[in-house]
């Protein structure tokens, strides 16, 4: 999926993001590392905060879901899976931590053929 079909009037919306991944709001705050008043108020969703983070999820999720088919597949990995040189960390731990460039830089070295 394109980056414009989780937005509305130029900003990710948590509700649209979580209908494409079946889940609730909620749980796209708490995959995000954001509370639940970042997605829930007007004015936070607007945030350069809670809208990095949601544009980082779903800049992963995107690049990797030809990698398995689904944007439902790809999220699934994005918060279970552990990746290789990081500690057993999913790609979900390493946004709340502020590390999205990480698992990108990751994502691409795994494309490249180079095993992290």
């Amino acid at each position: 999926m394109g980056l414009a079909q989780y937005a509305d009037d130029g900003l990710f919306a948590p509700r649209k993001i979580a209908d494409a991944f079946c889940t609730t709001s909620e749980e796209i705050a708490r995959t995000t590392g954001l509370g639940k008043d970042a997605i829930q108020r007007k004015e936070r969703i607007r945030s350069d905060k809670t809208q990095r983070r949601l544009r980082e999820m779903i800049e992963i999720v995107n690049k990797v879901e030809p990698r398995f088919g689904s944007a439902l597949m790809a999220y699934a990995w994005y918060r279970s899976e552990p990746l290789a040189g990081f500690s057993g960390q999913t790609a979900m731990q390493l946004v709340k931590n502020g590390r999205a460039d990480d698992v990108l830089d990751y994502i691409d070295a795994v494309d490249a053929g180079i095993h992290a």
